[in-house]
Formats: C-alpha cells, sequence, structure tokens
C-alpha cells in the first residue's frame, strides 16, 4: 500500500535539440491523490482517490476495503513510514479488521511493488503529454489504473515480478 500524488503539470520526456523549445503548461497546483493497494500475486488494486489529501482516514478506508473482499487467507499489508500509516487510528482499525501491518524501513521503497505501478501510471500518462484542464488529467490516470487488469495486464506482469535485487556484502580480500 502506498499513495502516489499525481500533480496537474509539466512532465517531460527525454528532448535532445539545439533550439530552445517552450513547452506549454497547465498552470495551477491541482494534484490527484491516489491510496492504492496491489496483490503481490494477482496484482488487484483497489483505490481511495481525492483531490485533496491522503490521511489516515483514507488509509482506514482502503483497509476496509481491502477486508470487505472477504480472503480466506491471512493479509499483510506492506506499508512506508508514513506518519498517517502508523498513528494509532490506522493501526486499531487493521487490528480490528483482522489485517496485519508490516512497515518498511525507512528510505527503502524500491522492495514495495506498488511503487513499479506508479512508475508505470506517470510513463503511460503523464511523460511527454499535455492536458489543459485538471478533468481529462484526472480521467487519463483513472483510466490507467482501471486497465491494469485489462489493456495493461502484460506489461504489468512483466513489471510486478516479485524479484529484487540484492546486494551481497563485499569482501574486503583483495
Amino acid at each position: 500500500m502506498d499513495a502516489a500524488h499525481f500533480v496537474l503539470g509539466a512532465y517531460l520526456g527525454w528532448l535532445w535539440c539545439f533550439a530552445r523549445i517552450v513547452v506549454r503548461a497547465p498552470s495551477g497546483r491541482q494534484r490527484l491523490n491516489v491510496l492504492g493497494a496491489l496483490d503481490a500475486i494477482s496484482h488487484q488494486l483497489l483505490t481511495v482517490s481525492n483531490d485533496s489529501y491522503i490521511n489516515a482516514l483514507s488509509v482506514c478506508e482502503l483497509l476496509a476495503k481491502i477486508a470487505a473482499l472477504g480472503l480466506q487467507t491471512p493479509i499483510t499489508v506492506v506499508m512506508d513510514n508514513a506518519r498517517y500509516q502508523r498513528c494509532r487510528l490506522v493501526l486499531e482499525k487493521a487490528a480490528c479488521l483482522g489485517i496485519e501491518l508490516l512497515f518498511l524501513p525507512p528510505y527503502s521503497p524500491n522492495p514495495n511493488l506498488i511503487e513499479r505501478l506508479w512508475r508505470f501510471v506517470r510513463k503511460e500518462c503523464l511523460y511527454s503529454k499535455y492536458y489543459e484542464h485538471f478533468e481529462p488529467f484526472k480521467q487519463a490516470i483513472t483510466q490507467c489504473l482501471a486497465e491494469t487488469r485489462g489493456q495493461h495486464q502484460a506489461a504489468l506482469a512483466r513489471l510486478l515480478t516479485l524479484e529484487f535485487q540484492t546486494f551481497e556484502s563485499a569482501s574486503r580480500d583483495l
């Protein structure tokens, strides 16, 4: 589980040129906040989104959605160390729903699979694309997230693997 904050603005791809190019960008600081939970095996995605802020109530709402799936296996939700995820309200809600919370060490987002999904959404919907208004921006992200088990399923199957790069301790013998 993790949140992504998509800000309406210019997301530039790679551009090499000898002349200066002016890139259009929308004005304002509108953003779409998406709190998502991704099943590591089936790649099922549950989200809570809004235009204001992600807080402990948003996390509790998503935990309730996870519990409503009625899974018969134990549920462990991997989270980072955001303050709103570690508060008493969230811890009590998870305990009440029978959900185990596993917090990643600080500054280690790589083991969280949903970070790869957020990167994919940015690449598909935002990089090198111009949205003049917030509604088409929001619709593009929402549509991309809705297609995680449809149009984007094959690409995400390759991206959302449980293979993580590890580093062996270097030997000091030369």
